[in-house]
């Protein structure tokens, strides 16, 4: 099994024809993604990589059955784009773009809780389940089949746990990039939910970073209800106090949101922590 995604998601990719769009739509293709349709406005008619254009979402969802959006488009389009996908009755949405506005975040991320449709990121990577299917822009070579679980705040930091865990031989069921925005639609708490329940999942590892109370929310959670080995890396640990970070999502306040608050909490719900991103690997290997 896999977490919010897997070989059936009929992918439809909004901004098909930029030049990320006609990319990525070739990665996902090669990694074995149904990718069927992509959307451009007054694009229609054209073909990215035998994948055909539609001018809007509902044309694309109703010939070709898409149930999956991914967003490429610019920061300034959006909310529109997520709207209308899910509009369009689409159910699972991963949000690449970054630099989105605050507001407009919190209108698509409660709409779509509101449409009760599954939202990734803004400002993130991706899914990907490797030996089904992967929905955004992770490099597929990284990535081995497997049977741990990684739901990552940082883009960079999943891509070099990932290539470490799959280094030693140790696959992934299920990798979630959430997206370092302080608003985001899938968080820690959803994926942890996700990979306790997923019988491929024998373990799971959290990649986290200072700013925000994702990951001591997480901690709580993981006392109350986790039963799986689970495994974290915070990034940010040296930073200066008062040093501002590479984006939003990244504010302390209250005492909550440093490095060591968030490792505090996790050693405290029995989390096995790294210092650094590569002994993640060492660690799950020694405990799995």
């Amino acid at each position: 099994m896999s977490i919010f995604v897997d070989e059936k998601n009929k992918v439809l990719v909004q901004g098909a024809t930029g030049h990320q769009g006609v990319f990525h739509i070739a990665e996902m293709l090669g990694f074995g993604t149904k990718v069927v349709a992509g959307v451009t406005p007054g694009k229609a008619g054209q073909e990215v990589h035998k994948v055909p254009i539609f001018d809007n979402v509902q044309e694309g969802v109703d010939e070709t059955g898409a149930d999956t959006s991914l967003i490429l488009v610019p920061a300034r389009f959006a909310k529109d784009a997520v709207f209308e996908t899910l509009d369009a009755g689409v159910k699972t949405v991963v949000v690449i773009t970054e630099n989105i506005p605050f507001h407009d975040a919190m209108e698509f991320v409660h709409y779509a809780k509101y449409k009760d449709a599954i939202l990734i990121g803004p400002n993130c990577p991706g899914i990907a389940s490797p030996g089904k299917t992967k929905i955004g822009i992770l490099p597929g070579s990284i990535f081995k089949q497997g049977n741990v679980g990684v739901a990552s705040r940082s883009g960079t930091l999943t891509y070099e746990i990932v290539n470490s865990l799959t280094e030693k031989g140790i696959g992934q069921s299920t990798c979630v990039g959430l997206g370092g925005d302080p608003i985001i639609g899938t968080t820690f708490i959803d994926s942890l939910k996700e990979f306790e329940k997923d019988k491929d999942t024998k373990a799971i590892v959290l990649v986290g970073e200072i700013g925000g109370t994702a990951e001591e929310d997480a901690a709580e959670f993981i006392t109350e209800h986790i039963n799986k080995p689970v495994f974290a890396f915070i990034a940010g640990r040296t930073a200066p106090p008062g040093k501002r970070m590479g984006h939003a999502g990244a504010i302390i306040a209250r005492g909550k949101g440093t490095a060591a608050s968030k490792i505090k909490a996790f050693e405290k719900a029995e989390v096995k922590l790294a210092k650094f991103p590569t002994d993640i690997a060492d660690l799950v290997e020694q405990h799995i």
